[in-house]
Parts: structure tokens; sequence; C-alpha cells
């Protein structure tokens, strides 16, 4: 998670002198603005701009702050259970990050595969004949069952709530 770090200063002065800083190399914020001071240490009371990023959601992205709540981020991403792309997927969805693991479903490859597993978890079969479970129509049942759900690029899926 990497944020490319100049000035307005030497941006308005027609330059895009910077360096990339990796916000996991500091603990939180504070240190990533003392790296930030260091790098532009050649200017008395630098402004920094936030000129490109990589490694967390554009939405946290912004070229003059939100620096807190990327480390906000990064907390919750080394503490949940949740992998990150699973995260990005919620946030991208609009589920705050103190909702995410609750609301968090399951990553299947289909609908058809969400209902296989929707199925077996809750036992709606249960005790149903063979003879007439053979004849039901997962894919069907799945599409239906994806649109109570948040989906992100049909993987990712999240409790409407």
């Amino acid at each position: 998670m990497n944020i490319y770090v100049s000035t307005y200063a030497k941006y308005n002065n027609g330059s895009i002198q910077g360096a990339w800083i990796d916000l996991t190399d500091h603990i939180d914020s504070r240190g990533f603005y003392r790296a930030c001071a260091e790098l532009h240490a050649d200017e008395q009371d630098p402004e920094f701009m936030f000129q490109d990023f990589e490694g967390f959601p554009k939405d946290l992205y912004s070229e003059s702050g939100n620096i807190d709540a990327i480390y906000e981020y990064i907390d919750f991403v080394n503490k949940t259970y949740l992998n990150q792309e699973a995260v990005d997927a919620g946030l991208s969805l609009g589920i705050p990050l103190d909702k995410l693991e609750d609301a968090y479903y399951g990553q299947f490859n289909s609908d058809t595969d969400l209902a296989y597993d929707y199925i077996e978890s809750t036992g709606l079969l249960h005790g149903v004949p063979d003879s007439i479970t053979n004849y039901f129509d997962y894919e069907a049942f799945g599409r239906d069952l994806a649109m109570d759900f948040l989906e992100d690029n049909g993987f990712f899926f999240f409790a409407n709530y």
C-alpha cells in the first residue's frame, strides 16, 4: 500500500518531484507524515500532495489527505478474518468497515454456487427425498437468492441490510 508524495509548492513550480512511500512501513499516520516531512525537508512548511496510490481502494484516496482512514483500513485488513480482496469488495459496495465482517456471507464463483452453499448451510432441503431434490433448480434459486445479497464482481456476497 503506497502513496506517491510530493508537495503543492513543487507542483505549482512545475515539478512532480517526490517519492513513493509504503504506508505499511509506518505504524500510523503520524509516522507517515514524519516520513513525508523528511522527504520534503527542503521546504519550510510543506503542504503534501498525494499524487498517486496503489494497493488500497480508490474511495480512500484523496490528493490532500484521508491518511487516517487509510490507516484504519490497514488496521482492519490486518485484524480481520476476511482477505483484502473481500474487504475491498465490501467497501466498494458502500459497507462500512465496522459492518463488513457481519455482512460478509462468502465468496462464490456463481449464483448457483451461492445457492448450493445456502441450501446446505440452512438445511433447506434436509429430509426431502432425492427423488424430489433431483429436480430442484439450483441455478434459478441462485438467481433469486442473489437478489437478497449485495454482490461485487459476482464473487463476494454480503448481506443486504
